[in-house]
């Protein structure tokens, strides 16, 4: 990947002052990424001073210069969820159809949970529900169903890290008739240990290319002893049956190397969580020159932007 060169391209000094939730926020990072009406939409975690987090959008025409709305994101129907629900984080987006579907991370008392909502027009957004009864995170759903079903990515939490927060090293497969009740269809992949990516979750939303479904991760190296190391990988899905690897990146694609993805509210961290073709063809597949626009988090205090091609991911898939 080949970092802009005006990154960060959202710090929190980019956030207009929306009082009383959003004054003088602390940090802006991890975005869902996705084209909307000839613009690039993206959608912002937000934290402000208090340590709560908010959503908010940004649109941009040319993929880099954003411009943030003055209107936070409210999700009508969250409230009556039978239990508190302290933050709402991390978005991931595809759309299907006229709607756009948005996978949330839910903090809880029981642990995290993933959350769906949707909206037509970025400005109403409605809760659906939780998709799981169990810990996990990092959620992604398939933009296109796939033999007449929906499916989904998603990570485990069943890893103990330090400070009592659980993780995962597994990236699982679900699939749906509604999108709700999710039957689990098995292990997709596995964290590699000692190696760059011991711990794992999904990153943007898989994109179909014409050898199947290409979906950009993120990894974790935990065996330092200074700090975990936060950095992306890529691995590529049969298109007809996605929990059957093809390839896989032996080496990271992104590793934080610059001073804004060292030093931050989290050290040493690159968090791809968006990404928008330059274009599709009619069919949806992305073809091998297409240009990728990357948004990830850096240090969990800032968004930056990478670009690449369908091509340069696939090669490295072909690395292991």
């Amino acid at each position: 990947m080949q970092r802009d060169p005006r990154n960060p391209i959202l710090t929190r000094s980019d956030i207009p002052s929306l009082g009383p939730d959003l004054i003088d926020v602390s940090s802006v990072f991890n975005p869902g990424a996705v084209r909307y009406r000839e613009q690039i939409l993206l959608l912002l975690r937000v934290q402000n001073r208090g340590r709560e987090t908010y959503l908010l959008p940004a649109v941009s025409n040319d993929g880099v210069n954003f411009e943030p709305s003055h209107d936070i994101v409210r999700f009508k129907g969250i409230e009556k969820l039978d239990f508190r629900v302290y933050h709402v984080y991390d978005p991931r987006i595809v759309r299907i159809g006229d709607v756009f579907y948005i996978t949330l991370a839910l903090d809880t008392d029981h642990g995290c949970r993933v959350g769906l909502a949707l909206t037509k027009d970025f400005r109403q957004f409605d809760f659906i529900g939780v998709m799981l009864d169990e810990d996990a995170r990092n959620a992604v759903l398939f933009p296109a169903k796939i033999n007449n079903r929906y499916y989904m990515l998603y990570r485990p939490n069943r890893a103990d890290v330090d400070g009592g927060v659980k993780s995962g090293s597994v990236i699982e497969l679900a699939s749906s008739d509604d999108l709700l009740h999710w039957r689990n269809e098995g292990k997709v992949m596995e964290g590699r240990f000692h190696y760059w990516d011991e711990l794992i979750g999904s990153g943007p939303p898989p994109i179909l290319t014409q050898r199947g479904w290409l979906h950009i991760y993120h990894g974790v190296a935990t065996h330092f002893a200074a700090s975990n190391i936060y950095q992306a990988g890529v691995v590529l899905l049969d298109p007809e049956q996605p929990q059957q690897v093809l390839g896989r990146s032996r080496c990271n694609i992104l590793e934080p190397r610059e001073l804004y993805e060292q030093v931050g509210q989290v050290s040493n961290v690159v968090f791809p969580t968006g990404l928008v073709p330059e274009r599709t063809n009619s069919e949806g597949i992305i073809e091998e020159d297409t240009k990728l626009f990357v948004y990830y988090g850096a240090a969990d205090s800032s968004v930056c932007l990478a670009t690449t091609t369908v091509r340069e991911l696939l090669e490295a898939c072909d690395e292991d």
